[in-house]
């Protein structure tokens, strides 16, 4: 069970049971590091904080890789098309959506690149290969989109470059990690 706010990723202070309100507290056991719990002896309550499962597409269109900055972020940055999984979608029809939102193009899935942890997050982040069709239309969530060609496309140590950096050594082209 995860806090009443899915946006809210903090652990609770109470536990969030419909059964019970009391306050939640630490425990530790011999395979795991310490979850929040309910206090109460007679409620299962357990705070998994599990990570939230994101989408990502490394976008080909016409002989170059599109990245886009996000509204918010600082103007040097920039990472592949990427969003939360939607309740009940899966993660292939859940990447071309998210493709359609921020670039307004039509995908079509190539390949799966990997699956990569992105702790600093707390999410798990599921990549994929697109082509992209179509032209380009900024959608609502979106600063700005750089066609960048593949020979000068280096990876990122977080995030998403993990997923440029496999791509790119899929295709004989590693080239050096940006910092």
């Amino acid at each position: 069970m995860r806090s009443n706010c899915a946006s809210d990723r903090r652990p609770p202070s109470a536990c969030r049971s419909p059964r019970r309100q009391s306050r939640t507290v630490p425990k530790t056991s011999k395979l795991r590091s310490a979850r929040l719990v309910c206090a109460s002896e007679s409620c299962d309550y357990v705070f998994y904080d599990n990570p939230a499962p994101v989408v990502a597409a490394l976008v080909e269109h016409g002989q170059t890789v599109l990245l886009v900055r996000n509204k918010g972020w600082p103007e040097k940055w920039y990472g592949l098309v990427s969003g939360f999984l939607e309740k009940g979608e899966s993660p292939e029809d859940g990447v071309l959506r998210e493709v359609k939102e921020e670039v307004g193009l039509k995908g079509e899935i190539v390949s799966f690149i990997g699956a990569y942890p992105f702790l600093e997050m707390n999410q798990i982040i599921l990549a994929y290969h697109v082509r992209g069709h179509g032209e380009i239309v900024v959608g609502d969530e979106i600063a700005g989109v750089k066609a960048v060609p593949p020979d000068k496309l280096r990876p990122w140590p977080l995030g998403t470059g993990q997923a440029v950096r496999d791509w790119l050594a899929a295709r004989g082209g590693l080239g050096p990690t940006v910092a």
